[in-house]
């Protein structure tokens, strides 16, 4: 009973903390406290629960003790499972970052309880068996989402907002109409039950139209070609502690959907696999060439998650064991480097006062250690090896090769070279080229301003996530036996149809 109760306890926790911080509106230090210990325990509750399911085990919960199909269906695999410790982990870094980066203005319009709702929201949509349930913890991130985008009020945020409220708007409106569609052709809702009745519809065409809604849905959520742009000229705009949950989480979690729909529900055929291909190979080359241009900080990481999100992508098309244990891993990989990425990118602009990288200059001779811990993550996410970005790229490279995909292995090598260039012209303009003539900005607070309690409040979130991402390049066996075991779970599905449809006694209400 206490192993079925980890399932839900991720999404309950967080939402415990949003109702708790909600009663200490105007205490921001209590609410900083309460978040920051909150956050740690949820990584305590989430490893636990990675822990009960690593070794194949796939636990099931039917909410109202409603047996499948018809209830609401909780469900946690290797897959699901990493994707809620990856969350943690992520949230708990920018929570400590948010502390000391966020002013306390908007801290009283309710940051905290927002971000634990923005959480439970990721938790529940990794977790829930149920498509429809998708549908509405989505429609939870985004609700939670607009509201950090839109929080201080600034111009440039409100058109970052529309943006963003008008595409994924537009993505849940197609989500909604393939659902209504699926429901229709199979008259269920149930993940693991739809994956044996969709094979049995005569009219597979209408089938193949459905899985194409699916696809544009959760492909605008992930930032795919062509449907993009919302997100470079979006995340750019909030606080560095804003964008980098965005960055790290948001995006993937339309890469975890679309591989856990594309392997359960709709097997991807021979077209469906072309299709998907090209869109990764595009989103290589369009979210590539978008950050060669860019002169501003965040708008260049922006277009690097754009870039990055077709790799993911690229390994799903191809669909083998080795392509969707290189596109895991490079999920992994890409939560918690991203995440840091903007972390990075939000002390950057502490030390310099811009986002603008010609006008920075000098970093690394005024901080040469702050300067080598913040190569950790640049190193990573240009893939140099040992570190966490190189080693999926073997698969995917491999892969790409083997299958004769031979223009998705000329966008990986492309997005690779693009990654190393602007991040090089980064370092170049920011660390060693030397600051001419700085000049002072009255409004903002510089780090060397700071004092040394709220330094560390800035260091220690990125030295952890660099921590991580060390661990995931020098031991990458231990994340390639995951990825492999998450990626034969997604290929051959029949443990999960039946731990969700199997003996409805062991799959009771809490």
């Amino acid at each position: 009973m206490m192993t079925i109760n980890l399932i839900i306890l991720p999404v309950l926790l967080q939402f415990s903390l949003a109702i708790l911080l909600l009663f200490f509106w105007r205490r921001i230090f209590t609410q900083k406290i309460i978040s920051i210990a909150g956050s740690i325990l949820s990584i305590v509750v989430s490893a636990s629960l990675f822990s009960a399911v690593y070794d194949g085990e796939i636990l099931t919960m039917q909410a109202g003790n409603w047996g499948p199909p018809f209830g609401i269906t909780f469900v946690a695999d290797t897959f699901s499972a990493t994707m809620v410790l990856l969350a943690s982990i992520s949230a708990a870094a920018v929570t400590v970052f948010s502390s000391v980066t966020i002013k306390r203005a908007r801290m009283k319009f309710g940051y905290f309880p927002s971000f634990h709702f923005l959480v439970m929201g990721l938790n529940g949509a990794f977790l829930t068996g149920d498509i429809f349930n998708l549908y509405v913890w989505f429609e939870v991130i985004i609700i939670s989402s607009f509201v950090f985008i839109t929080l201080g009020g600034k111009k440039v945020q409100i058109e970052g907002a529309v943006k963003y409220f008008t595409l994924n708007f537009l993505a849940s409106m197609i989500f909604l109409t393939a659902i209504a569609v699926l429901y229709g052709l199979a008259g269920s809702l149930n993940m693991a039950d739809l994956a044996g009745k969709i094979k049995t519809i005569q009219n597979q065409g209408l089938v193949q139209v459905t899985a194409i809604l699916f696809l544009v849905g959760f492909g605008i959520k992930s930032a795919m070609f062509p449907l993009y742009f919302w997100l470079p000229d979006s995340y750019h705009t909030p606080q560095a502690a804003i964008s980098s949950i965005f960055a790290g989480l948001l995006t993937k979690v339309g890469i975890y959907a679309l591989l856990r729909v594309f392997s359960l529900i709709f097997i991807p055929d021979a077209f469906m696999k072309s299709l998907i291909v090209i869109l990764a190979a595009m989103t290589l080359i369009s979210g590539g060439l978008g950050a060669v241009v860019q002169t501003n900080m965040r708008k260049m990481f922006s277009y690097l998650i754009v870039c990055h999100i077709g790799y993911m992508i690229g390994g799903l098309g191809m669909f083998t064991v080795a392509a969707l244990s290189g596109a895991v891993f490079y999920l992994i990989h890409d939560i918690i480097i991203k995440t840091n990425l903007f972390l990075v990118g939000g002390l950057v602009y502490k030390i310099s006062g811009e986002l603008n990288m010609k006008r920075m200059g000098g970093i690394y001779a005024n901080y040469p250690l702050l300067s080598l811990l913040i190569a950790v993550p640049l190193f990573s996410l240009i893939g140099v090896p040992p570190l966490s970005g190189f080693w999926p790229k073997i698969n995917l490279f491999s892969e790409s090769f083997t299958t004769a995909n031979y223009f998705l292995l000329g966008s990986f090598i492309f997005g690779s070279i693009i990654t190393l260039s602007v991040l090089a012209r980064f370092w170049s303009e920011a660390f060693w080229k030397k600051w001419e003539h700085p000049v002072r900005k009255p409004h903002i607070r510089y780090y060397d301003q700071m004092p040394q309690s709220e330094r560390a409040m800035l260091i220690i979130p990125i030295l952890f996530l660099s921590f991580i991402s060390l661990y995931m390049g020098l031991g990458a066996e231990n994340i390639f036996r995951l990825s492999n075991q998450i990626a034969s779970e997604l290929i051959d599905t029949s443990a999960y149809i039946n731990a969700v449809l199997g003996s409805v006694t062991t799959n009771v209400t809490p």
